[in-house]
This record gives C-alpha cells, sequence and structure tokens, in this order.
C-alpha cells in the first residue's frame, strides 16, 4: 500500500521525545499510527483528541524546546499548523 505508512512515525515520535515531549499511553498511540496510511494526519486528529483514549502530550520535565520540536514537524513533512495543534494538546495538561 501506500509509502507514507511505511515512513518511521517511531522515528518522529522518538525525535519529539528527545525535543522534551512526554507522551501518556504512547502504545496506544503507535497502534493507531501503525494502522493508518496517512499517519501525519492521524497523529494531528489524536494530538488534538487523543485524550478520551488517554493519549496526552506534556513537556518532561526539563522542558521542552520550542524551536527543535517545530525544526522535528519540518523535518517529518507535517502540515503547517501542526505546531499550533501540539502546542494546545501541551498547554491542555
Amino acid at each position: 500500500m501506500g509509502s507514507l505508512s511505511n515512513e518511521s512515525f517511531d522515528q518522529f515520535l522518538d525525535s519529539l521525545k528527545q525535543a522534551g515531549i512526554e507522551i501518556t499511553n504512547e502504545k496506544e498511540l503507535r497502534e493507531r499510527l501503525a494502522e493508518v496510511q496517512h499517519w501525519r494526519y492521524a497523529f494531528r486528529t489524536l494530538a488534538a483528541n487523543g485524550r478520551q483514549l488517554g493519549i496526552r502530550f506534556q513537556q518532561a520535565n526539563q522542558g521542552s524546546d520550542a524551536s527543535q520540536i517545530r525544526n522535528t514537524l519540518n523535518q517529518f513533512h507535517f502540515p503547517q499548523g501542526t505546531d499550533d495543534i501540539l502546542a494546545a494538546s501541551i498547554k491542555a495538561e
């Protein structure tokens, strides 16, 4: 099927964690991203609405690096506005 589903969302999530983001219920997030062809859009949806599934994003104890997060989103070719969605999700905590 589509090559986008084979592009590594694992690397993306690892990069987010390196930027200082903690993911609650990461297993569920990974399973859901693995199920879809266009995981970037699924990530955006889960960042905005994943709380009902226990999927949450928050700053790690040492804080997060907003610039590194933006660079990660750009590196993985996320649609414009994804950084705003993720930032709103983090602030919701």
